[in-house]
């Protein structure tokens, strides 16, 4: 039995790559889908891109705001329209590969106990992909090793009731992603995918970008992350917590480092370091990779 995936696009001023996505949801293997657009008050003509591919194709459902409500808002929105048993995420401006749905599907409906999948780009040469990962595991992996939680919307496939269940995202700009796959992750297994299901674009006026020459976000992920690894003092034995308290305080030295000595960018830096509550001794340990 093929369960019905819902794929949910939400667009903000999108013409260069709609086609592009649109076509690539229409040419998967998979055919038991439905595609929920919400356009969030284009300026461009997105809007009259979609509008002609709704037309064609009874699969395709479109939807505009009245007003513009930003993007995790958004998200949230186009998922209250959704019937699937699974949430697939793609962004307008990625797409999807033609076998990207046969294999998250099946993924999933192995591991049920599973809440949500990841395709996260990290390649494992130990175990072949998929892979369950139980609570313990994956908050280990967030903290002492490489992450499996720390990707987008778009890499994701999710559970309708289970995303129903916490509300969906938050809202909270940059974070809101990676901060509901660490609730669900701290409460389910999740599915360890292969890497690559999706083609990810990387362009100008997008918000990754955006973000990476905004340092005070560097700032907003390190007080986040504290305060999650806080939430998850049980996981860990007390050896392990303090390591990973100070492996956070080491990444945070070498992003601080990074401001200082590559970007040249003195005045942030400087308010970065205050708000951090690193001492001096640790920011200088990070160029020596421990604390």
């Amino acid at each position: 039995m093929n369960p019905l995936v819902s794929i949910l696009t939400t667009v903000y001023n999108r013409k260069n790559y709609i086609e592009e996505c649109i076509n690539s949801v229409l040419e998967l293997n998979y055919t038991k889908w439905e595609l929920i657009i919400v356009d969030d008050c284009s300026k461009d003509n997105s809007a009259e891109i979609i509008q002609q591919y709704a037309k064609k194709d009874e699969r395709i459902r479109f939807y505009q705001n009245e007003t513009n409500i930003g993007d995790y808002p958004n998200r949230n929105k186009a998922a209250s329209f959704a019937k699937g048993k699974y949430l697939k995420y793609l962004d307008a401006d990625d797409t999807i590969y033609k076998y990207t749905l046969d294999y998250m599907v099946e993924a999933m409906e192995k591991y049920q106990n599973a809440a949500l999948g990841l395709s996260y780009n990290t390649i494992d040469d130990k175990t072949p992909f998929p892979q369950i990962s139980l609570p313990q595991a994956s908050i280990y992996a967030e903290f002492l090793s490489k992450s499996i939680i720390g990707c987008g919307p778009s890499a994701s496939i999710i559970r309708k009731d289970i995303f129903e269940e916490f509300g969906g995202f938050s809202g909270k700009q940059y974070i809101g992603d990676h901060e509901l796959w660490f609730k669900i992750a701290k409460k389910y297994a999740i599915v360890k995918l292969q890497p690559s299901l999706i083609w990810w674009r990387v362009h100008e006026g997008q918000q990754i970008v955006d973000e990476r020459k905004n340092t005070n976000i560097q700032n907003i992920r390190y007080h986040i992350q504290n305060e999650y690894l806080q939430s998850c003092r049980d996981f860990f034995s007390p050896d392990e917590f303090i390591l990973a308290e100070k492996k956070i305080k080491q990444n945070y030295a070498r992003n601080l480092l990074r401001t200082l000595l590559i970007h040249h960018q003195y005045s942030s830096f400087l308010k970065l370091y205050k708000t951090s509550k690193l001492s001096f001794s640790q920011l200088i340990k990070g160029f020596k990779g421990y604390l």
